[in-house]
């Protein structure tokens, strides 16, 4: 270092020497100065142009200094003026000097020598506090006390410290503002001395331990008016602090590299935004970093300062001289490797090579032991690859300085005995000697906090930078108490009384908030009349924010409580984040929950270990039957994010909201992770995860699918990942689609027969030319067109291969009907049992395409274990070559083991138990399939139909409006077995569409009665007719029953299906003359609607004989 400005040991100037992320060499600034010089004196004659035409305190500007005799950048402190002119009091910020200057000599600060930050450093000595002596007469006695200022003793020595110095460095331990916090070592007469420790031992000044530096709020002021490109904000401790923004003055931070800053003009880069601009700073500094945030999963909140920090080679000078990386980033899949490593190769390119490497490895041991990683300085990978690289790489972590873990929270949930592994390596590493000198960081991103993140930041990292954007993921951080109190809509103030009724003496800020303004008054007023001391305000409130605020800060005396009433509106303009207890009296949005915690935020506990029954701040939800369902899904969801405490009740209501999110994707598409693997994550997927036959169950599909459940043989045509494809499944004897495409071919070669469509419609189905051969298409969407093109684009799907595409509208041809009459070919063909490794949803692209190169357009066997709809499961799939002359096949190669040997792949047993488990709701009867319908005999023939076939006949007609099954034309074909399977299917199809309802038979010689009962429903309206009964319910908590009775006359049968159950409120009046045998059997439905069922139901008492 070497000092320009010694004041006092809370504020010098000094400028910096050597190699890091905040020094520029001397002969830039040496640069920058002649191109100042040469620029304002050849614009002496357009002085206008370059001249400010206003000037005010704090701004930025280029001046003349007489006494260096040339053009200084400066900040104007103050001006005073005089008759014919104005005078400027400046500071010159490369040379901490003030100066007065004339308005004549003052000229703009252009954009081009604003690029490098200020050669003159402001410090101050790290928690070190000035003291004073404080005599008391009255006793007699004199002490040393903490001072708010420097004494002119302390002052004096200081500077002479300095004056007398032959070697000055220093030692940064935090920023704040532009003020950097040193320890600050002199060398005086050989001897080297710490200024801190030196005018602490001189009782000059005090140690200030387990505080930080946060500045007086003037201090804070000044910080704004002269900050450089190079600022940095405070170091955040707690999380409130995040609401107070940093200032850049360029937009473009200077602190990268000139090419990385063109880099980030073409990508239309305008500045940091509010979490870059905490995260950037501490990050380019080498400080440990945790970072949660709304836009936590970005990669760009740590890759331009992480490669700030990597220019400065001189930094890792001290590192043994072998091969390994300097940065290591952690993402918790391929998928995010790809995107930060596609990133780095971007910005890599504006700075000095540091040659990144995405490894993502397999189980195959090969595939890691001859991965090279000589000349890499940063590699991108996932833990699980990682840990496979470290077993034949021992020294992998032995230059290792950066550790980035992106989206922790992922890595915490999916691998976090793996992160916890490489995090005790890296430790390892960095205990050795030769790590004295050098950086060693870890950062850590996500957009939630996780319970592991404590661990990482006590037992890994070293007094890390905690910034937390996102108030919700801060309230965990702070350890806020969260209450959820269940009652009715009715009995919220009588809850609220409850919780206001204050037993300690601690003094407590209550905000109660509402929806309503009648709410605010109406609560004010119980308040009031049970001598609870309240403020309330709203828009249409009389008292006004200052009133409420004079209040609310007063100063009041232990054990007194205040309690503020008011409306979200009001939040913004009062300003409040000391309050100790949030009540939410009308249920919050997810977003206006965040804005209420934060009015808490002044008391979040700066620790997250600290049990949260000593927390200070309290935040209680009343959760009533009105509240909004998806709303409240959401906020119980995050309560169990932050570990609350919920009633058992609770669980039952999370429960049953999620299955009404359920029926609100009906009519999505059902679930692709569901098809492939088996299983997904519900809460986040947007698609459906329960069967709809209206969609799944398609009519138009090739009669092959339904005819060859067995050995059969496809041809992949299109591949949509390893295990996904859409293809034909082929006739070896007379395939059908081979003969219409030999026609279609034959009959477009004709010049005559390629006829445009003129008019395009949805859905409909035309012929496309590719290449040299034609396909059938289904139109599938059309493009708005656009008046001046004559022409629009149109998305199809080639219906005998699965893919789709965008073609113009003219390259659509008339297909004749001839063409048409055969179902579409594609079949879309699903491989059981294997699933990608690490926990991965989605398949690798390298095995994608290996596969893809390896099977299509070729033919495979395969066996079908599983059909729905227009979708094939097959284990195995297997490519059978036949040698003709030896009249034998054999078998090349399996998917499912193909797949497995890439290393890539894993076992996935559960797969067609899960998807037996998701279609048990729809098995089709073999023997009810294959009937064909028949006229239906006239009853009153000499032959009608028996009286158990009427009477059934009827019954399913009037259900047939519930079921939207057409049964009735089957009916009259039907044996007595064939009957009650027909019912059975009834019963399946009514579980599934009807809300699960149960449903009970009874039946004796003049009647059959079939009750069917509704879950959940209210506002009940049944209508009766001939043909039909329409019931219509809507949502309560007690269930509802349709009651069907037909006349019958005399009937003989026996029930012993295993799905249906009896009615026994029916049985004590019939059981001499009963055709039923003794027992029920229980109805069949999932579990957890069995147990439901089976509490609320009045015939829940009934034996099974299973």
């Amino acid at each position: 270092l070497l000092h320009l400005l010694l004041r006092y040991p809370g504020c010098f100037w000094v400028t910096m020497k050597g190699c890091g992320p905040y020094i520029v060499d001397e002969t830039e600034y040496k640069n920058l100065n002649a191109e100042m010089n040469q620029f304002y004196d050849k614009s002496y004659k357009g002085v206008d142009e370059v001249k400010p035409l206003t000037v005010e305190e704090g701004q930025i500007c280029v001046v003349f200094s007489e006494e260096l005799k040339c053009w200084c950048r400066a900040i104007i402190k103050s001006i005073m003026y005089c008759t014919d002119h104005y005078q400027t009091e400046c500071f010159l910020v490369d040379y901490a000097k003030y100066i007065f200057v004339k308005s004549k000599d003052i000229r703009v600060a252009l954009e081009a020598f604003m690029r490098i930050p200020y050669r003159a450093k402001k410090c101050r000595l790290f928690r070190t506090k000035p003291v004073t002596l404080r005599i008391d007469f009255c006793e007699d006695t004199a002490k040393i006390v903490p001072a708010r200022r420097w004494d002119s003793a302390a002052t004096r020595y200081f500077q002479s410290l300095l004056k007398a110095t032959t070697q000055m460095k220093a030692k940064l331990c935090a920023v704040e503002g532009n003020t950097f916090d040193v320890f600050l070592y002199v060398t005086i007469k050989d001897e080297k001395v710490c200024v801190n420790d030196d005018l602490v031992s001189k009782n000059f000044a005090r140690f200030e331990e387990g505080k930080e530096n946060t500045g007086s709020c003037a201090d804070y002021q000044e910080n704004q008016t002269s900050l450089n490109a190079e600022s940095l904000p405070m170091k955040i401790v707690n999380p409130a602090h995040a609401f107070r923004p940093v200032l850049f003055q360029e937009k473009i931070p200077t602190n990268l590299e000139t090419g990385g800053n063109r880099e980030l003009t073409r990508k239309k880069f305008l500045g940091p935004n509010f979490t870059e601009s905490y995260c950037w700073p501490p990050v380019a500094r080498g400080c440990d970093v945790v970072a949660i945030s709304y836009q936590g999963n970005d990669p760009f909140l740590y890759i331009p300062p992480v490669l700030t920090f990597l220019q400065s080679g001189s930094c890792y000078k001290a590192l043994p001289n072998r091969n390994g990386p300097l940065a290591l980033i952690l993402c918790p899949g391929w998928k995010k490797a790809h995107l930060v490593f596609e990133l780095l190769k971007i910005y890599e390119r504006c700075s000095r090579q540091l040659h990144p490497m995405l490894i993502i490895l397999g189980q195959n041991k090969e595939e890691a032991r001859s991965v090279k990683i000589r000349g890499c300085e940063v590699i991108v990978t996932t833990p699980y690859s990682l840990l496979r690289l470290f077993e034949h790489h021992s020294l992998l972590f032995c230059r290792l300085c950066h550790l980035v873990l992106d989206e922790i929270e992922v890595l915490f949930s999916d691998a976090v005995e793996q992160v916890f592994a490489i995090l005790d390596c890296y430790k390892k590493a960095i205990i050795t000697e030769e790590w004295e000198y050098s950086p060693h960081q870890i950062i850590a991103v996500g957009t939630r906090w996780n319970k592991h993140i404590p661990r990482l930041i006590k037992e890994f990292m070293d007094d890390p930078y905690i910034v937390i954007t996102a108030v919700e993921e801060a309230s965990i951080y702070g350890n806020v108490q969260q209450v959820v109190q269940p009652c009715m809509n009715s009995e919220r103030t009588a809850v609220l009384l409850k919780i206001l009724d204050f037993t300690h003496n601690n003094f407590q800020k209550v905000l109660v908030f509402t929806n309503s303004v009648n709410e605010v008054e109406m609560i004010h007023k119980v308040l009031k009349s049970n001598s609870i001391f309240s403020l309330k305000i709203h828009e249409k409130s009389e008292c006004s924010f200052k009133y409420i605020i004079e209040q609310w800060t007063k100063k009041y005396s232990s054990g007194t409580h205040v309690v503020l009433v008011l409306t979200d509106d009001c939040m913004q303009s009062l300003r409040i984040t000391d309050a100790t207890c949030v009540i939410h009296f009308s249920f919050p949005s997810p977003r206006i929950f965040g804005q209420r915690l934060h009015s808490m935020s002044d008391n979040f506990c700066n620790d997250s270990s600290v049990d949260r029954q000593y927390t200070k701040a309290r935040s209680v939800i009343l959760l009533t039957e009105n509240n909004n369902a998806c709303h409240a899904l959401g906020i119980l969801h995050y309560l169990q994010h932050a570990e609350a405490e919920i009633l058992p009740e609770l669980h039952d209501f999370m429960a049953k909201m999620l299955e009404a999110e359920e029926d609100k994707k009906f009519s999505r598409p059902l679930c692709a992770y569901l098809k492939t693997f088996g299983t997904c994550n519900r809460t986040m997927c947007p698609d459906r995860h329960q069967i709809n036959l209206q969609i799944d169950v398609c009519q138009n599909i090739p009669d092959k699918i339904i005819q060859t459940p067995g050995c059969v043989t496809i041809l992949p045509l299109h591949i949509v990942n390893a295990t996904n494809y859409f293809g034909r499944i082929v006739d070896k004897q007379k395939d059908q689609y081979t003969i219409l495409a030999e026609e279609i071919n034959e009959y477009f070669k004709k010049p005559s027969n390629k006829i445009s469509v003129k008019n395009v419609e949805k859905l409909a189905f035309y012929g496309l030319c590719e290449k040299t051969l034609f396909h059938r298409v289904q139109v599938l969407e059309i493009s708005p067109k656009e008046e001046e093109n004559l022409f629009f684009n149109v998305k199809i799907k080639y219906i005998d291969e699965g893919r789709t595409s965008q073609v113009q509208s003219y390259q659509l041809l008339h297909l004749p009907a001839k063409f048409q009459c055969l179902p579409p070919q594609a079949v879309e063909f699903v491989v059981c049992r294997v699933k990608p490794i690490d926990n991965e949803i989605e398949w690798n692209p390298k095995v994608t395409h290996y596969i893809h190169h390896k099977i299509k357009g070729k033919l495979h066997e395969a066996k079908i274990v599983h059909t729905l709809g227009n979708t094939a499961w097959v284990d195995p799939m297997v490519r059978v070559t036949r040698l003709s002359d030896l009249k034998m096949s054999v078998n090349e190669y399996n998917i499912r083991s193909e797949i497995l040997s890439t290393g890539l792949g894993t076992d996935n047993p559960e797969h067609i138990t899960q998807l037996q488990k998701l279609c048990g709701h729809i098995k089709v009867l073999d023997d009810v399939k294959n009937l064909e319908p028949l006229t239906p005999p006239d009853i009153s023939s000499p032959n009608p139909l028996p009286l158990v076939h009427q009477a059934a006949l009827s019954v399913v007609g009037k259900l047939s409006v519930l079921l939207a099954q057409p049964f009735t034309s089957i009916i009259y074909c039907l044996s007595k077995t064939q009957l009650f399977s027909i019912l059975e299917k009834i019963q399946l199809n009514l579980l599934y569409f009807s809300f699960h309802p149960e449903i009970k038979w009874f039946q004796n010689e003049e009647t059959v009665t079939v009750k069917v009962k509704i879950a959940s429903v209210a506002d009940c309206k049944c209508e009766f007719s001939k043909e039909k009964v329409v019931f219509r319910k809507v949502y309560i908590e007690k269930r509802s029953m349709v009651q069907i009775t037909e006349e019958q006359g005399e009937v003989e049968i026996n029930l012993r299906n295993p799905h249906v159950s009896l009615d026994f409120e029916h049985w004590e009046d019939f059981e001499d003359k009963s055709p039923f045998p003794v027992g029920t059997k229980k109805l069949y439905c999932p579990a957890a609607v069995t147990e439901e069922l089976v509490e609320s139901s009045e015939d829940s008492e009934t034996e099974s004989d299973e």
